[in-house]
């Protein structure tokens, strides 16, 4: 039995135990009633240990719907700033029958892995449409990526030069930072002066804050995070996952 599961059965045992003796020390037993019951209880447990695993069980699936619920009212909550925001990046087709939104870091490992996710959708879903949320949440370096990338946001509404600018900083190696986003932007053909002026605007200040926000509200912790639908996928959970959730929203 994993380590994990035998700690998560054992307070199950312990709970029961106390309940049990909560129970005969509430109620009106005597002093040999009470013991009784607990030794009842006790040997139950010993005799049928698989009631410990089913009820571990039941409280993780509990544990997972409740959490589930909690996202889709979160989700619901925060649609328009999920799915209209005019301080998102939208890639694909703007027009979509399915959205997938990604929270992501400049220096996330993950997030550079699954950088091949959301281009091999992009490539083979023309129905789906992507919308991309800075969430710089690993260090200095990772703001200041993202300060740059907003800008080259307010600087391209068509999103293509965005997703050469995104692909080359995402996928280059060693930390990303100001100097780094620079140059993936002027290898993208950006306006440097103009992007220059635009970093330092209030605008990115506005962008970034909106996006905290946001991930804060739906409970969102890590890069990468996916919203699909009504339904939250945290982590690099693969191009067969997002697959899945983007028919499964159709």
């Amino acid at each position: 039995m994993p380590r994990a599961f035998t700690s998560l059965a054992a307070a199950a045992a312990m709970a029961g135990l106390f309940t049990a003796t909560a129970v005969a020390q509430t109620a009106p037993f005597s002093a040999e009633q009470k013991t009784a019951i607990e030794k009842i209880m006790r040997d139950y447990l010993i005799s049928h240990p698989e009631v410990l695993q089913e009820a571990v069980a039941e409280l993780e699936k509990r544990q997972t719907a409740a959490e589930a619920d909690k996202s889709k009212a979160a989700i619901a909550q925060n649609r328009d700033a999920l799915l209209r925001s005019p301080r998102q990046v939208t890639l694909g087709n703007p027009d979509g029958d399915v959205t997938l939104v990604e929270f992501f870091d400049y220096n996330c490992g993950y997030c550079k892995h699954a950088l091949g996710d959301m281009m091999a959708l992009l490539k083979s879903d023309p129905k789906l449409r992507v919308v991309l949320k800075e969430f710089p949440v690993l260090g200095p370096g990772s703001v200041e990526a993202a300060q740059i990338a907003v800008a080259v946001r307010m600087q391209d509404k068509s999103g293509k030069k965005y997703l050469d600018f995104h692909q080359k900083l995402l996928g280059g190696r060693g930390q990303a930072d100001r100097a780094k986003a620079l140059a993936a932007a002027k290898d993208a053909g950006l306006d440097m002066a103009r992007l220059e002026k635009d970093s330092k605007s209030p605008e990115v200040r506005e962008t970034l804050d909106e996006s905290m926000k946001l991930a804060e509200a739906l409970g969102i912790n890590g890069t990468p995070s996916y919203v699909i639908g009504d339904k939250m996928l945290p982590g690099a959970v693969g191009l067969p996952a997002l697959k899945d959730q983007i028919a499964a929203s159709r």
